[in-house]
Protein backbone atom coordinates (compact mmCIF):
# COMPACT_ATOMS: atom_id res chain seq x y z
CA UNK A 1 0.00 0.00 0.00
CA UNK A 2 1.52 3.28 -1.23
CA UNK A 3 1.47 6.30 1.69
CA UNK A 4 0.26 9.54 0.69
CA UNK A 5 1.63 12.43 0.91
CA UNK A 6 0.22 15.93 0.38
CA UNK A 7 1.66 19.37 -0.79
CA UNK A 8 -0.28 21.96 0.99
CA UNK A 9 0.65 25.89 1.50
CA UNK A 10 -1.01 29.41 0.81
CA UNK A 11 -1.54 30.06 -3.21
CA UNK A 12 1.66 30.69 -5.66
CA UNK A 13 4.45 29.31 -3.07
CA UNK A 14 5.37 27.26 -5.47
CA UNK A 15 3.33 23.66 -4.79
CA UNK A 16 2.58 22.92 -8.20
CA UNK A 17 5.80 23.73 -9.39
CA UNK A 18 7.21 20.94 -7.43
CA UNK A 19 4.56 18.64 -8.23
CA UNK A 20 5.23 19.01 -11.99
CA UNK A 21 8.76 18.69 -11.83
CA UNK A 22 8.78 15.42 -10.18
CA UNK A 23 5.94 14.45 -11.71
CA UNK A 24 7.09 15.62 -15.53
CA UNK A 25 10.82 14.62 -14.96
CA UNK A 26 10.90 11.56 -14.22
CA UNK A 27 12.67 12.19 -11.30
CA UNK A 28 9.88 9.63 -10.03
CA UNK A 29 7.76 6.99 -11.81
CA UNK A 30 4.56 8.33 -12.66
CA UNK A 31 1.66 5.73 -13.92
CA UNK A 32 -1.73 7.51 -15.07
CA UNK A 33 -4.98 5.67 -14.49
CA UNK A 34 -4.96 3.52 -18.11
CA UNK A 35 -7.83 4.95 -20.48
CA UNK A 36 -9.46 7.92 -18.75
CA UNK A 37 -8.30 11.64 -18.81
CA UNK A 38 -8.49 13.24 -15.13
CA UNK A 39 -6.96 16.35 -13.46
CA UNK A 40 -3.47 16.53 -12.61
CA UNK A 41 -4.04 15.55 -8.52
CA UNK A 42 -1.85 12.95 -7.73
CA UNK A 43 1.50 11.31 -9.14
CA UNK A 44 2.29 8.15 -8.21
CA UNK A 45 6.36 8.23 -7.22
CA UNK A 46 9.03 5.84 -6.21
CA UNK A 47 12.51 7.44 -4.66
CA UNK A 48 15.19 5.50 -2.78
CA UNK A 49 13.47 2.27 -3.54
CA UNK A 50 10.38 3.57 -1.93
CA UNK A 51 7.17 4.10 -3.35
CA UNK A 52 4.09 7.02 -2.66
CA UNK A 53 1.49 9.07 -3.91
CA UNK A 54 2.25 12.88 -3.75
CA UNK A 55 -1.44 14.83 -3.67
CA UNK A 56 -0.99 18.50 -5.09
CA UNK A 57 -3.43 20.67 -3.32
CA UNK A 58 -4.73 23.99 -4.17
CA UNK A 59 -3.83 26.97 -2.21
CA UNK A 60 -4.71 27.95 1.48
CA UNK A 61 -6.07 31.42 1.73
CA UNK A 62 -7.13 31.74 5.54
CA UNK A 63 -7.86 35.23 5.61
CA UNK A 64 -10.71 35.09 2.15
CA UNK A 65 -14.21 33.81 1.92
CA UNK A 66 -13.86 33.25 -1.98
CA UNK A 67 -15.76 30.64 -3.09
CA UNK A 68 -13.56 29.42 -5.15
CA UNK A 69 -10.95 29.77 -2.11
CA UNK A 70 -12.93 27.95 -0.09
CA UNK A 71 -13.39 25.23 -2.57
CA UNK A 72 -8.99 24.99 -2.04
CA UNK A 73 -9.22 25.08 1.65
CA UNK A 74 -11.65 22.16 1.43
CA UNK A 75 -9.30 20.08 -1.01
CA UNK A 76 -6.64 20.83 1.14
CA UNK A 77 -7.92 19.64 4.69
CA UNK A 78 -9.10 16.76 2.81
CA UNK A 79 -5.48 16.13 1.94
CA UNK A 80 -4.57 16.63 4.91
CA UNK A 81 -6.48 14.06 6.92
CA UNK A 82 -5.68 11.26 4.18
CA UNK A 83 -1.95 12.00 4.13
CA UNK A 84 0.80 10.02 5.95
CA UNK A 85 3.19 12.83 5.38
CA UNK A 86 2.64 16.33 4.86
CA UNK A 87 4.75 18.76 2.80
CA UNK A 88 3.59 22.41 4.37
CA UNK A 89 5.54 24.81 1.18
CA UNK A 90 6.12 28.72 2.00
CA UNK A 91 7.92 31.25 -0.01
CA UNK A 92 11.42 32.01 1.71
CA UNK A 93 11.59 35.73 -0.41
CA UNK A 94 8.32 36.60 0.96
CA UNK A 95 9.17 35.64 4.59
CA UNK A 96 6.48 33.82 6.93
CA UNK A 97 3.47 35.08 6.49
CA UNK A 98 -0.13 35.52 8.92
CA UNK A 99 -1.24 32.90 6.72
CA UNK A 100 1.86 30.46 7.16
CA UNK A 101 1.25 30.92 10.99
CA UNK A 102 -2.71 29.86 10.47
CA UNK A 103 -1.56 27.24 7.91
CA UNK A 104 0.81 25.75 10.86
CA UNK A 105 -1.31 26.11 13.51
CA UNK A 106 -3.89 24.03 11.16
CA UNK A 107 -1.57 21.16 10.96
CA UNK A 108 -0.70 21.38 14.41
CA UNK A 109 -3.38 20.36 15.01
CA UNK A 110 -3.81 17.42 12.88
CA UNK A 111 -1.20 15.46 14.20
CA UNK A 112 0.35 14.55 10.87
CA UNK A 113 4.29 14.40 10.71
CA UNK A 114 4.82 17.89 8.90
CA UNK A 115 8.14 18.82 6.55
CA UNK A 116 8.55 22.69 6.41
CA UNK A 117 9.36 23.21 3.06
CA UNK A 118 11.19 26.83 1.84
CA UNK A 119 10.70 26.72 -1.80
CA UNK A 120 12.10 29.72 -4.01
CA UNK A 121 15.44 29.79 -2.61
CA UNK A 122 16.85 30.64 -5.83
CA UNK A 123 19.79 32.63 -4.80
CA UNK A 124 22.36 32.28 -2.68
CA UNK A 125 21.52 35.66 -1.30
CA UNK A 126 18.45 34.36 0.41
CA UNK A 127 20.00 31.06 2.58
CA UNK A 128 19.62 32.90 5.72
CA UNK A 129 16.07 33.68 5.49
CA UNK A 130 15.47 29.61 5.83
CA UNK A 131 15.86 30.10 9.82
CA UNK A 132 12.87 32.51 10.01
CA UNK A 133 11.17 29.33 9.17
CA UNK A 134 12.09 28.18 12.79
CA UNK A 135 9.51 30.38 13.90
CA UNK A 136 6.26 28.08 12.82
CA UNK A 137 7.75 25.42 15.27
CA UNK A 138 7.32 22.55 12.92
CA UNK A 139 11.44 21.66 13.02
CA UNK A 140 14.09 22.04 11.22
CA UNK A 141 12.95 23.70 7.78
CA UNK A 142 14.50 22.71 4.18
CA UNK A 143 15.41 25.15 1.35
CA UNK A 144 14.37 23.97 -2.02
CA UNK A 145 13.91 25.76 -5.41
CA UNK A 146 11.44 24.20 -7.85
CA UNK A 147 12.42 25.98 -10.39
CA UNK A 148 15.89 25.61 -10.63
CA UNK A 149 16.01 21.85 -9.08
CA UNK A 150 17.74 22.46 -6.42
CA UNK A 151 17.73 20.57 -2.84
CA UNK A 152 14.81 18.42 -4.22
CA UNK A 153 16.99 15.21 -3.47
CA UNK A 154 17.16 16.37 0.22
CA UNK A 155 13.45 16.89 0.47
CA UNK A 156 12.65 13.67 -1.05
CA UNK A 157 15.07 11.71 1.20
CA UNK A 158 13.62 13.44 4.24
CA UNK A 159 9.81 12.55 2.96
CA UNK A 160 11.26 8.71 2.63
CA UNK A 161 12.55 8.68 6.21
CA UNK A 162 8.89 9.84 7.42
CA UNK A 163 6.83 7.01 5.68
CA UNK A 164 5.25 4.94 7.74
CA UNK A 165 7.27 1.48 7.69
CA UNK A 166 6.30 -1.03 4.81
CA UNK A 167 4.58 -4.13 5.82
CA UNK A 168 5.77 -7.49 4.62
CA UNK A 169 2.66 -8.59 2.93
CA UNK A 170 -0.49 -7.23 1.79
CA UNK A 171 -2.40 -10.68 2.33
CA UNK A 172 -4.70 -10.21 4.57
CA UNK A 173 -4.85 -11.18 8.17
CA UNK A 174 -7.24 -12.29 11.25
CA UNK A 175 -9.79 -13.39 8.81
CA UNK A 176 -11.52 -9.78 9.03
CA UNK A 177 -12.05 -8.88 5.51
CA UNK A 178 -11.89 -4.95 4.91
CA UNK A 179 -14.65 -3.82 2.73
CA UNK A 180 -14.78 -0.01 0.88
CA UNK A 181 -17.75 1.53 -0.27
CA UNK A 182 -16.43 3.99 -2.67
CA UNK A 183 -17.63 6.52 -5.92
CA UNK A 184 -19.02 10.52 -6.05
CA UNK A 185 -20.91 12.36 -3.77
CA UNK A 186 -24.03 11.26 -2.92
CA UNK A 187 -24.83 8.07 -4.99
CA UNK A 188 -25.87 6.71 -1.86
CA UNK A 189 -22.54 4.78 0.13
CA UNK A 190 -23.68 6.15 3.69
CA UNK A 191 -27.40 4.08 2.52
CA UNK A 192 -25.64 1.66 1.39
CA UNK A 193 -23.21 1.22 4.54
CA UNK A 194 -26.75 1.59 6.80
CA UNK A 195 -29.01 -1.04 4.92
CA UNK A 196 -26.25 -3.92 5.12
CA UNK A 197 -25.45 -3.07 8.99
CA UNK A 198 -29.19 -3.78 9.41
CA UNK A 199 -30.71 -3.75 12.70
CA UNK A 200 -28.10 -6.19 14.01
CA UNK A 201 -26.30 -2.68 16.23
CA UNK A 202 -25.23 -4.59 19.19
CA UNK A 203 -22.71 -6.16 16.39
CA UNK A 204 -21.52 -3.21 15.29
CA UNK A 205 -18.71 -1.50 17.19
CA UNK A 206 -16.09 1.54 15.71
CA UNK A 207 -12.35 0.66 15.55
CA UNK A 208 -10.42 3.41 17.25
CA UNK A 209 -7.10 4.62 16.23
CA UNK A 210 -7.90 5.47 12.34
CA UNK A 211 -6.26 8.48 11.47
CA UNK A 212 -8.12 8.51 7.92
CA UNK A 213 -11.10 10.68 6.93
CA UNK A 214 -13.26 6.90 6.60
CA UNK A 215 -15.59 5.85 8.67
CA UNK A 216 -14.60 2.04 9.71
CA UNK A 217 -16.95 -0.21 11.23
CA UNK A 218 -16.61 -3.43 12.35
CA UNK A 219 -19.53 -5.83 11.79
CA UNK A 220 -20.18 -9.67 12.75
CA UNK A 221 -22.68 -11.30 10.19
CA UNK A 222 -25.73 -13.02 12.49
CA UNK A 223 -26.10 -15.68 9.65
CA UNK A 224 -22.25 -17.58 9.63
CA UNK A 225 -20.28 -15.02 12.04
CA UNK A 226 -18.39 -13.49 9.79
CA UNK A 227 -16.51 -10.64 10.09
CA UNK A 228 -16.37 -7.49 7.83
CA UNK A 229 -14.70 -3.81 8.23
CA UNK A 230 -16.53 -1.95 6.47
CA UNK A 231 -14.85 1.47 5.46
CA UNK A 232 -17.64 4.32 5.01
CA UNK A 233 -16.04 7.14 2.68
CA UNK A 234 -19.10 9.40 2.50
CA UNK A 235 -17.52 12.17 4.34
CA UNK A 236 -18.18 14.21 1.35
CA UNK A 237 -21.46 16.51 1.49
CA UNK A 238 -22.93 18.66 -1.32
CA UNK A 239 -22.81 22.38 -0.54
CA UNK A 240 -24.82 25.03 -2.35
CA UNK A 241 -21.65 27.03 -2.14
CA UNK A 242 -19.27 24.79 -3.98
CA UNK A 243 -20.30 23.03 -7.15
CA UNK A 244 -20.99 19.55 -7.36
CA UNK A 245 -18.34 18.62 -10.14
CA UNK A 246 -15.93 20.34 -8.28
CA UNK A 247 -16.31 18.42 -5.19
CA UNK A 248 -16.17 15.10 -7.05
CA UNK A 249 -12.52 15.72 -7.47
CA UNK A 250 -12.06 15.67 -3.94
CA UNK A 251 -14.04 12.39 -3.78
CA UNK A 252 -10.67 10.54 -5.67
CA UNK A 253 -8.36 11.77 -2.70
CA UNK A 254 -10.59 9.83 -0.19
CA UNK A 255 -10.96 7.20 -2.72
CA UNK A 256 -7.37 6.59 -2.96
CA UNK A 257 -7.01 5.69 0.76
CA UNK A 258 -9.65 4.04 1.37
CA UNK A 259 -8.88 1.45 -1.75
CA UNK A 260 -5.58 1.01 -0.42
CA UNK A 261 -6.84 -0.70 2.64
CA UNK A 262 -9.60 -2.35 1.56
CA UNK A 263 -9.78 -6.12 0.06
CA UNK A 264 -12.89 -5.33 -1.58
CA UNK A 265 -14.12 -2.18 -3.43
CA UNK A 266 -17.59 -1.93 -4.07
CA UNK A 267 -18.00 0.88 -6.70
CA UNK A 268 -21.13 2.33 -6.26
CA UNK A 269 -22.75 3.97 -9.58
CA UNK A 270 -26.52 6.21 -9.98
CA UNK A 271 -28.48 4.45 -12.21
CA UNK A 272 -29.75 8.15 -12.64
CA UNK A 273 -26.63 9.21 -14.16
CA UNK A 274 -25.20 5.74 -15.61
CA UNK A 275 -21.03 6.08 -15.79
CA UNK A 276 -19.73 9.16 -15.37
CA UNK A 277 -15.56 9.63 -15.87
CA UNK A 278 -15.33 10.43 -12.16
CA UNK A 279 -16.57 6.49 -12.08
CA UNK A 280 -13.95 5.27 -14.22
CA UNK A 281 -11.58 7.11 -12.47
CA UNK A 282 -12.13 5.54 -9.23
CA UNK A 283 -12.38 1.93 -11.05
CA UNK A 284 -9.04 3.01 -12.88
CA UNK A 285 -7.91 3.01 -8.84
CA UNK A 286 -9.67 -0.33 -7.76
CA UNK A 287 -7.97 -1.96 -11.29
CA UNK A 288 -4.20 -0.38 -10.25
CA UNK A 289 -4.01 -1.38 -6.65
CA UNK A 290 -5.17 -4.67 -7.38
CA UNK A 291 -8.19 -4.90 -5.31
CA UNK A 292 -10.91 -7.11 -5.89
CA UNK A 293 -14.56 -5.50 -7.25
CA UNK A 294 -18.17 -5.45 -7.33
CA UNK A 295 -19.97 -2.61 -9.22
CA UNK A 296 -22.80 -1.93 -7.58
CA UNK A 297 -25.46 0.50 -9.89
CA UNK A 298 -27.67 2.10 -7.11
CA UNK A 299 -31.20 3.61 -7.24
CA UNK A 300 -32.44 1.25 -9.95
CA UNK A 301 -35.52 0.97 -8.33
CA UNK A 302 -36.08 5.12 -9.66
CA UNK A 303 -35.59 3.89 -12.99
CA UNK A 304 -38.60 3.26 -15.60
CA UNK A 305 -37.89 -0.77 -17.03
CA UNK A 306 -39.25 -2.16 -19.84
CA UNK A 307 -37.98 -6.34 -20.83
CA UNK A 308 -34.17 -6.21 -21.25
CA UNK A 309 -33.53 -2.99 -19.44
CA UNK A 310 -31.24 -4.88 -16.85
CA UNK A 311 -29.50 -6.51 -19.74
CA UNK A 312 -29.23 -3.50 -22.24
CA UNK A 313 -27.73 -1.54 -18.73
CA UNK A 314 -25.71 -4.16 -17.77
CA UNK A 315 -23.81 -4.17 -21.24
CA UNK A 316 -23.49 -0.45 -20.88
CA UNK A 317 -21.58 -0.35 -17.86
CA UNK A 318 -19.48 -3.17 -18.87
CA UNK A 319 -18.02 -1.53 -22.09
CA UNK A 320 -17.58 2.08 -19.71
CA UNK A 321 -15.60 0.12 -17.53
CA UNK A 322 -14.13 -2.84 -19.86
CA UNK A 323 -10.68 -2.31 -17.72
CA UNK A 324 -12.47 -4.11 -14.79
CA UNK A 325 -15.15 -6.03 -17.23
CA UNK A 326 -14.35 -9.10 -14.84
CA UNK A 327 -16.30 -7.72 -11.91
CA UNK A 328 -19.81 -8.43 -11.01
CA UNK A 329 -22.42 -6.07 -11.69
CA UNK A 330 -25.23 -5.88 -8.97
CA UNK A 331 -28.53 -3.83 -9.83
CA UNK A 332 -29.90 -2.65 -5.87
CA UNK A 333 -31.40 0.16 -3.79
CA UNK A 334 -29.75 1.10 -0.81
CA UNK A 335 -33.12 2.65 0.31
CA UNK A 336 -35.49 -0.11 -0.02
CA UNK A 337 -33.03 -2.66 0.45
CA UNK A 338 -33.71 -4.40 -2.78
CA UNK A 339 -30.83 -7.06 -3.48
CA UNK A 340 -28.83 -5.62 -1.23
CA UNK A 341 -28.07 -8.69 1.06
CA UNK A 342 -27.19 -10.09 -2.51
CA UNK A 343 -23.77 -7.92 -1.51
CA UNK A 344 -22.47 -10.08 1.14
CA UNK A 345 -22.72 -13.75 -1.07
CA UNK A 346 -20.93 -11.57 -3.49
CA UNK A 347 -18.42 -10.36 -1.37
CA UNK A 348 -17.18 -13.52 0.21
CA UNK A 349 -17.05 -14.56 -3.44
CA UNK A 350 -14.66 -12.08 -4.94
CA UNK A 351 -12.74 -12.11 -1.91
CA UNK A 352 -12.07 -15.96 -1.70
CA UNK A 353 -11.26 -15.92 -5.81
CA UNK A 354 -8.74 -13.28 -5.18
CA UNK A 355 -6.94 -15.32 -2.62
CA UNK A 356 -7.08 -18.49 -4.59
CA UNK A 357 -4.53 -20.45 -5.80
CA UNK A 358 -3.72 -22.60 -9.17
CA UNK A 359 -1.43 -25.58 -8.31
CA UNK A 360 1.58 -25.33 -10.69
CA UNK A 361 0.95 -28.48 -12.83
CA UNK A 362 -2.44 -27.53 -13.77
CA UNK A 363 -1.41 -24.21 -14.31
CA UNK A 364 1.21 -25.45 -16.58
CA UNK A 365 -0.85 -27.60 -18.37
CA UNK A 366 -3.18 -24.83 -19.34
CA UNK A 367 -0.47 -22.76 -20.36
CA UNK A 368 1.03 -25.39 -22.66
CA UNK A 369 -2.27 -26.03 -24.79
CA UNK A 370 -2.92 -22.21 -24.87
CA UNK A 371 0.59 -22.13 -27.05
CA UNK A 372 -0.43 -24.98 -28.96
CA UNK A 373 -4.23 -23.61 -29.66
CA UNK A 374 -2.40 -19.82 -30.43
CA UNK A 375 1.05 -19.27 -31.16
CA UNK A 376 2.21 -15.97 -30.19
CA UNK A 377 2.76 -13.69 -32.65
CA UNK A 378 6.94 -13.52 -34.49
CA UNK A 379 8.05 -10.59 -33.50
CA UNK A 380 11.38 -9.39 -35.49
CA UNK A 381 11.60 -12.98 -36.99
CA UNK A 382 11.81 -14.59 -33.20
CA UNK A 383 8.65 -15.69 -31.00
CA UNK A 384 7.97 -15.57 -27.56
CA UNK A 385 8.57 -19.63 -26.15
CA UNK A 386 7.40 -20.02 -22.25
CA UNK A 387 9.23 -22.50 -20.65
CA UNK A 388 7.34 -22.53 -17.12
CA UNK A 389 4.62 -20.56 -14.67
CA UNK A 390 3.70 -20.42 -11.39
CA UNK A 391 1.70 -18.54 -9.06
CA UNK A 392 3.98 -16.17 -7.08
CA UNK A 393 1.37 -14.76 -4.66
CA UNK A 394 -2.52 -13.56 -4.08
CA UNK A 395 -4.63 -10.59 -3.39
CA UNK A 396 -3.99 -9.90 -6.66
CA UNK A 397 -3.51 -13.21 -8.62
CA UNK A 398 -0.44 -12.89 -9.71
CA UNK A 399 1.84 -15.12 -11.88
CA UNK A 400 5.38 -15.70 -13.09
CA UNK A 401 5.97 -16.98 -16.92
CA UNK A 402 9.90 -17.66 -17.78
CA UNK A 403 10.19 -17.15 -21.49
CA UNK A 404 13.00 -17.29 -23.63
CA UNK A 405 12.87 -13.15 -24.02
CA UNK A 406 10.12 -11.21 -22.49
CA UNK A 407 10.56 -8.33 -25.05
CA UNK A 408 8.56 -10.25 -27.82
CA UNK A 409 5.49 -10.52 -25.32
CA UNK A 410 3.04 -8.49 -27.78
CA UNK A 411 -0.24 -7.13 -25.44
CA UNK A 412 -2.49 -8.76 -27.44
CA UNK A 413 -1.09 -11.91 -26.89
CA UNK A 414 -0.35 -11.40 -22.79
CA UNK A 415 -4.67 -10.17 -22.87
CA UNK A 416 -5.22 -14.21 -24.57
CA UNK A 417 -3.41 -15.91 -21.84
CA UNK A 418 -5.24 -13.56 -19.19
CA UNK A 419 -8.77 -14.83 -20.74
CA UNK A 420 -7.59 -18.55 -20.85
CA UNK A 421 -6.67 -18.21 -17.31
CA UNK A 422 -9.90 -16.95 -16.05
CA UNK A 423 -11.95 -19.46 -18.72
CA UNK A 424 -10.22 -22.15 -16.46
CA UNK A 425 -10.29 -20.51 -13.35
CA UNK A 426 -12.75 -18.03 -13.17
CA UNK A 427 -11.08 -15.33 -10.26
CA UNK A 428 -14.52 -13.43 -10.75
CA UNK A 429 -14.24 -9.89 -9.66
CA UNK A 430 -10.10 -9.31 -9.53
CA UNK A 431 -7.25 -8.34 -11.70
CA UNK A 432 -5.20 -10.59 -12.33
CA UNK A 433 -1.32 -9.79 -13.10
CA UNK A 434 1.35 -11.72 -14.99
CA UNK A 435 5.20 -11.24 -14.81
CA UNK A 436 7.90 -12.03 -17.64
CA UNK A 437 11.10 -13.29 -15.66
CA UNK A 438 13.81 -14.76 -18.81
CA UNK A 439 14.64 -17.76 -18.47
CA UNK A 440 18.42 -18.31 -16.66
CA UNK A 441 20.67 -21.35 -16.26
CA UNK A 442 19.94 -20.26 -12.21
CA UNK A 443 16.25 -20.98 -12.96
CA UNK A 444 17.26 -24.38 -13.02
CA UNK A 445 13.90 -24.83 -15.87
Amino acid sequence: MKPLVAIIGRPNVGKSTFFNVIAGQRIAIVEDIPGVTRDRIYADTLWNGREFTLIDTGGIDTESDDVLLSQMRYQAQIAIETADVVCFFTDTRQGITHQDQDIADILRRSNKPVLLVMNKLDYAGLNDAIYEGYSLGLGEPIGISSTNMLGLGDLLDEIVNMLPQEKESDIPEGGIINLAIVGRPNVGKSSLTNKLLGEERVMVSDIPGTTRDAIDTRFVHPNDGSVYNIIDTAGIRRKRSIEDQSLERYSVLRSIAAIRRCDVAILMIDANDGVTEQDMRIAGLIRDEGKAAIITVNKWDMLEKETGTLESYQMEVLDRLKFISYAPVLFISALTGQRVQQIWDMVNLVYAEAGKRIPTGILNELIGEAQMALQAPMEGGRRLKIFYATQQSTFPPTFILFVNDPTLMHFSYERYLHNQIRKSFQFTGTPLRIFLRERGREDGI
